[in-house]
């Protein structure tokens, strides 16, 4: 069971315990009408999130009503796996969600969509890939996959692709000959590069090679927290440069095992991000899910058995010891919950509201197209 497939299984408890306790609303009683306000008018994009539902038994009322209840306008979704067979499987589950609840999702093909699912109140979803072994055999299948609706692809996940080195990879050997290629097709064709999960050296090198801005959809700062998976300053400031995004989520990553991070570690990324690139280049990528997680005792036994499971294949990061998510922005309400924690630390409204998605939906519409 990948990280991807544990957030999912999860969501197969009692609907009851799944779904948030109570409205977002009250939640935030104690915050100011104008942040409520402007949450609800933002277009609201998380970089990496599942749409919070098992897509093969999706027609939960409640569980499609943690959807609803979320204000999210679109979510990077990441649908591959190791295998071929099982990620057009996953791209066929998310076409069916899609055709039975039309009213709720859109698979987001265009750049126009993001904001035909704000007008609409749909969620949107973005097909995404984040494991490279699907493209590597044959890496003119990132076309193929583009024609199916996958828009966003990852070279690297944590270990060495034949496009690059991830970010476990003490080597730090960066971009192969077959990733200068893949980078060279996904700018032609309209497809979003990723570099989450790269190594420094792959990341940086992919930024100076893309003719195109690149995501790092969901990662941390180095700087406020030295790990693996989180980017140092130059990075960033690179990325900003050449009109990136970069997504901070919502992972224990944030801080030194065996603390648990807080919306408040959350925060401090966000900020010094925002101080880096500056304010046009920063979002949220949570790397989780959209519902509520509440574990069963079974359901932490398949967590501890997943992190083994990584950690013998070789792709489980430091400090996976902890869940892989910020329990008080666990649930519907995470990307409001943080839009509220930034206005009380003095960011502006104009800030706060290209965090929350405009700057992922204007970067997408430089690598998409705007049509």
């Amino acid at each position: 069971m990948y990280r991807r497939d544990f957030g999912l299984w999860t969501l197969k408890g009692p609907a009851a315990a799944i779904l948030a306790p109570r409205l977002i609303a009250q939640a935030l009683t104690d915050e100011p009408p104008s942040a409520r306000a402007l949450y609800r008018s933002a277009i609201v994009i998380d970089s990496l999130c599942s749409p919070g539902v098992d897509v093969e038994s999706a027609g939960n009322d409640e569980a499609l009503a943690a959807v609803r209840q979320s204000g999210i306008t679109a979510v990077n979704f990441s649908i591959s796996v190791p295998d071929s067979e099982e990620t057009l499987h996953n791209l066929s589950n998310v076409q069916k969600l899609v055709d039975d609840y039309p009213d709720t999702f859109l698979i987001v093909r265009r750049h126009a969509d993001i904001a035909r699912c704000k007008r609409e109140h749909k969620l949107g979803v973005m097909l995404g890939f984040q494991f490279p072994a699907i493209l590597e055999a044959e890496p003119e299948r990132i076309s193929i996959y583009r024609r199916l609706g996958v828009r966003i692809m990852q070279l690297t996940y944590n270990n060495r692709s034949t496009f690059g080195d991830g970010c476990l990879e003490a080597a730090n050997a960066g971009l192969t000959h077959a990733g200068d290629l893949a980078i060279r097709t996904m700018n032609e064709i309209g497809v979003a590069l990723d570099l989450s999960h790269a190594g420094h050296r792959t990341t940086r090198e992919g930024i100076a090679k893309s003719a195109k801005p690149v995501l790092i959809s969901h990662s941390g700062c180095a700087a406020v927290y030295a790990h693996p998976r989180n980017m140092p300053d130059d990075i960033l400031k690179s990325l900003a440069d050449r009109g990136g995004y970069f997504g901070v989520y919502l992972m224990p990553y944030l801080v030194a095992s065996p603390i648990v991070p807080t919306r408040e570690h959350v925060l401090d990324h966000l900020v010094h991000a925002i101080n880096v690139c500056g304010a046009d280049h920063v979002g949220i990528g949570s790397d989780g899910t959209i519902q509520k997680v509440v574990l069963t005792a079974q359901q932490k036994a398949t967590f501890d058995q997943d992190v083994a499971r990584r950690k013998h294949a070789g792709i489980g990061a430091p400090g996976e010891d902890r869940l892989p998510y910020v329990p008080d922005l666990n649930g519907p309400d995470h990307m409001e919950v943080i839009a509220m924690g930034l206005a009380k630390r003095g960011q502006p409204a104009s800030v706060i509201e290209k965090v929350l998605g405009a700057n992922f939906q204007r970067v997408i519409g430089e690598i998409w197209g705007t049509n």
